[in-house]
């Protein structure tokens, strides 16, 4: 996981080396999300969406009018709930995480009536800072569970006003499994859809 980190940080700074941005810009955005697994080999068990939310900011660095790079730094928490239809009775857990993800978007762009409206897709690392069930109180990533690097690929899609009000949307899925215990037998993918608003200044 490390090696994949550090191998997009570089081919990120070769490509900034290479092109000369027109203009580098800021901003922060908040977005709510619902969130769940993907569940493979684990036919009896459902994931079920539940609500969380994001905060975090972005850098745009546009190198034409209609193309830029977008990197973001946003923390999260996000809950989901898994239920066990093997058992009489069923029994369901609720799961929470908090986190942060670091996404990189190639951005297209084109001006739409009274502002901008763009789209981007690319990959994001994420970190588990803490994973919880209910019932339990223990930290899933402490025991193994769950373990806490994750990596996957984003897309996104929204519209950005004149003034620089942002209206978002957008999907991630990630491509290394969730589980630590048993990751050899059942495949835990995540994925989370984020409607949101953000500025850029």
């Amino acid at each position: 996981m490390k090696r994949i980190i550090l191998s997009l940080a570089v081919i990120l700074a070769a490509g900034f080396t290479q092109i000369s941005a027109q203009s580098v810009t800021s901003g922060v955005k908040a977005d709510l999300n619902i969130s769940n697994f993907i569940l493979k080999d684990l036919d009896h068990m459902d994931s079920k969406m539940k609500v969380g939310a994001s905060l975090g900011g972005f850098v745009k660095i546009e190198f034409t009018q209609n193309f830029a790079i977008q990197p973001e730094l946003l923390f999260h928490f996000k809950s989901s709930e898994i239920k066990n239809n093997s058992t009489r009775p069923k029994t369901k857990s609720d799961y929470e995480y908090w986190g942060m993800e670091i996404p990189v978007y190639a951005v297209g762009q084109m001006q739409l009536g009274l502002g901008t409206g763009y789209v981007g897709i690319g990959p994001y690392v994420g970190l588990g800072f803490s994973a919880k069930s209910s019932p339990g109180s223990s930290d899933l990533y402490k025991r193994d569970v769950l373990q806490r690097w994750d990596f996957g690929f984003g897309a996104m899609l929204g519209y950005e006003f004149d003034f620089g009000l942002q209206i978002n949307a957008g999907y991630k899925i990630g491509v290394i499994n969730a589980m630590d215990e048993g990751s050899d037998d059942a495949k835990m993918l995540p994925q989370m859809i984020s409607v949101g608003f953000g500025y850029r200044f």
